[in-house]
């Protein structure tokens, strides 16, 4: 399994609203095309509201590499952009698990 936790943090609240439209057109996708995403979630983050925290689960590298490719999310990572102040990612390597195996 591979994963990753990434921290937005939006520019202002007109921007957190557009980004989370953004994020809704793009998940929509990922449920659509993408079986070697196992798990992708976007939260928001009580208290921080131009917070949001995606934790992403796939079947492996390729598949992660396989989502980067899909025009989806390349539409989604050229869109972000305006709407963000920060980007933090945490690339995960799985410890132990119950549930989603890879």
């Amino acid at each position: 399994m591979f994963g990753l936790v990434v921290r937005f943090t939006c520019k202002d609240e007109e921007s957190a609203a557009a980004f989370d439209r953004l994020v809704e057109t793009t998940i929509e996708k990922i449920r659509d095309s993408e079986p070697g995403t196992l798990v992708y979630a976007a939260h928001r983050v009580d208290g921080r509201p131009l917070q949001r925290i995606f934790y992403e689960l796939y079947r492996d590298r390729s598949a992660f590499d396989a989502h980067e490719k899909q025009e989806h999310t390349r539409r989604f990572l050229a869109a972000r952009d305006e709407l963000l102040a920060s980007v933090e990612v945490d690339w995960l390597n799985l410890q132990a698990s119950k549930g989603t195996t890879g």
